[in-house]
């Protein structure tokens, strides 16, 4: 069974009412690498995690969290931040990184169905 039609059903005017409100080419580039930066076990784990502290967390803090080595962790904390589901500040010595409002919307999306122990 192909996943195609077999002949051209085009519905002109309800295809051309949807092409006309479609998100813009640069909209939907922005949004699918938002969308990628989810695309990791852990850093589903780090989001959820800054999530869940409804505040700022360190890369120390979410190592200890997601039981993953503070290398590693900060490795995906850039990715969050390069995806501007994530925002840091320097406190001292410190970073303190929390969700931006596209993170946490993103995120509750991605595990709106997932059963959580």
């Amino acid at each position: 069974m192909s996943d195609s039609c077999d002949l051209l059903c085009l519905d002109l005017e309800r295809a051309e009412a949807l092409r006309a409100t479609r998100p813009s080419a640069a909209d939907a580039e922005a949004a699918a690498e938002r969308a990628k930066g989810l695309a990791d076990p852990t850093r589903l784990l780090i989001a959820s995690a800054l999530r869940d502290a409804d505040g700022e967390l360190c890369v120390c803090d979410l190592a200890w969290i997601v039981e993953r080595s503070d290398t590693l962790v900060s490795h995906h904390v850039r990715s969050l931040k390069t995806a501007k589901l994530v925002v840091s500040r320097r406190d001292g010595k410190m970073v303190m990184y929390s969700l931006t409002a596209a993170g946490r919307a993103l995120l509750d999306a991605t595990l709106t169905d997932v059963v959580q122990a």
